[in-house]
């Protein structure tokens, strides 16, 4: 499964609790710029509407040719997202406890099909997030103490 996008904020923002895959509706023009790389997970998020239905809001995924991209494209569209009504109704019943939300981890190709992992997420606290900083590093020191011992 070759990951094309990566929301590298997720993991340090939110403390992920449990993980979903959903596919994505999309247009031939899009599909073709995010196999290139050109799409951006930065500051999207996961909503869930009134009539359960699941949406991607605010992801980037710029034209793969601008000049022959529509006069009416709109790069941070909202998406609709593919899931099972038994797993929206199940997301429902989490999102309702007190400081969840659904944060966009990676997008990748799953049989030539695109697919978008989000999780369910808790909000860290700055203390959290300062403990994450200090064991990278800690853990990069030990690596390259061992590098240069051996």
């Amino acid at each position: 499964m070759p990951v094309l996008a990566i929301n590298r904020k997720a993991k340090f923002d939110y403390q992920i609790l449990d993980k979903y895959e959903a596919g994505l509706v999309l247009s031939g023009l899009e599909v073709k710029s995010i196999k290139n790389g050109k799409m951006s997970l930065k500051g999207s998020y996961v909503t869930i509407n009134k009539n359960e239905e699941v949406f991607l809001i605010n992801a980037q995924i710029t034209p793969f040719q601008i000049k022959n991209a529509p006069k009416d494209y709109q790069p941070d569209r909202t998406r609709k997202l593919l899931l099972h009504k038994k797993e929206i109704k199940n997301l429902i019943g989490k999102i309702k406890q007190k400081g969840l939300t659904l944060v966009p981890l990676r997008v990748y190709t799953k049989h030539r099909k695109l697919k978008l992992e989000f999780g369910l997420g808790q909000g860290k606290k700055k203390t959290d997030k300062r403990e994450s900083i200090k064991r990278r590093e800690d853990e990069r020191k030990i690596g390259r103490a061992l590098r240069n011992r051996g």
